[in-house]
């Protein structure tokens, strides 16, 4: 059922995991974009509370995350784990708040609205309290997907990722960072976020592994890409890479239709859809690269060409900060949906 409660048009607005490394990108969207906030509340654990942080050109307090903290707010933002989400559900949505949560925890379930604006914004309209962030890496797929469904349907998509050391989180980063000093060195790396080593190496595992052989990652692929779309009959494979790149996840992806679907129209519709910018010049060198892309917002598409192995398919490469628009862009977007509706 649709949500009942008004949205203010100046929200009291919580960042859950306001420490972290997609928290602080939270708060950090929020004053860039200039959110309509009548007050920002930055929450995180116990033992995170008290810390300072910069927003709107003040110093923000870190107070602990309770029930009590969410009390007045119209919009919680929670990235602080898919255990944490659960625990404060009910917290939130009995105070007549509603959580944009980027944790897993609620992607799959029917009655949570799963959105990526530029994707499907109608849906963020019949949520029960609680709305859904994508992953990460389903969140740039499906924005660069949806304006070549609407040229031709889709009947199959198949992606490897090379996924950014950050989506592991900021100690995975730090990890990168330490791993790379002693390879150069010559010191013994002991991997702590990683199964492997994840300097100079590329690392076939994200999340847990299922019992077909994929992870749970891929998983999510394919099931969050299907909700999303609308399209409980899309064939999705994904293989995704964790690789020794800071901030920003790159996908290599084939689409094959039901018709044909010209390189030039498909290029022309991506350079009209929201939310993205055509690199694709390939005698010019100019194609989309993670080192280039750091902190902005669009999704990144270039490489875009015929693939001759199937009757109508397409290729294509695709790159997007999963800090910003794989994650807190698109919750803060979310955000501003309700409050502009």
């Amino acid at each position: 059922m649709a949500w009942s409660k008004p949205m203010p048009a100046q929200p009291v607005v919580a960042v859950a995991g306001a420490t972290g490394a997609v928290g602080a990108e939270m708060l950090a969207v929020l004053e860039q974009r200039g959110f309509p906030a009548k007050e920002v509340r930055a929450l995180a654990s116990a033992r995170s509370a008290g810390t300072r942080l910069r927003f709107r050109g003040e110093e923000v307090e870190v107070a602990e995350l309770t029930e009590s903290s969410l009390e007045g707010v119209d919009i919680a933002l929670f990235s602080a784990g898919a255990s944490v989400s659960k625990q404060f559900r009910d917290a939130v949505t009995a105070s007549g708040a509603v959580m944009i949560d980027n944790s897993s925890a609620f992607r799959v379930e029917p009655d949570v609205p799963l959105v990526v604006p530029e994707v499907n914004a109608e849906a963020a309209f019949t949520h029960s309290g609680v709305i859904a962030n994508p992953n990460c890496s389903t969140i740039q797929m499906v924005v660069a997907l949806a304006p070549l469904e609407r040229l031709a349907r889709i009947k199959r998509v198949v992606v490897a990722t090379y996924q950014a050391a950050s989506g592991a989180g900021q100690a995975a980063m730090q990890e990168l960072y330490d791993q790379t000093k002693d390879f150069l060195e010559g010191r013994p790396i002991v991997p702590q976020r990683f199964a492997h080593r994840i300097a100079f190496n590329c690392i076939p595992h994200i999340d847990v592994f299922l019992e077909d052989g994929s992870t749970k990652e891929e998983w999510k692929m394919v099931v969050e890409t299907r909700k999303i779309m609308g399209r409980p009959d899309l064939a999705v494979a994904a293989t995704c890479v964790r690789v020794p790149v800071l901030r920003c996840h790159s996908e290599a992806v084939a689409v094959e239709f039901e018709s044909p679907v010209d390189p030039a129209d498909a290029r022309a519709a991506l350079k009209q859809a929201p939310g993205v910018t055509v690199l694709d010049d390939p005698q010019g060198n100019e194609y989309p690269m993670p080192a280039a892309l750091e902190g902005t917002d669009d999704v990144y598409v270039g490489r875009i060409r015929r693939d001759e192995s199937v009757p109508h398919g397409l290729q294509m490469w695709v790159v997007a900060d999963q800090l910003r628009k794989g994650a807190a862009l698109n919750a803060v977007q979310i955000a501003e949906l309700l409050v502009a509706r």
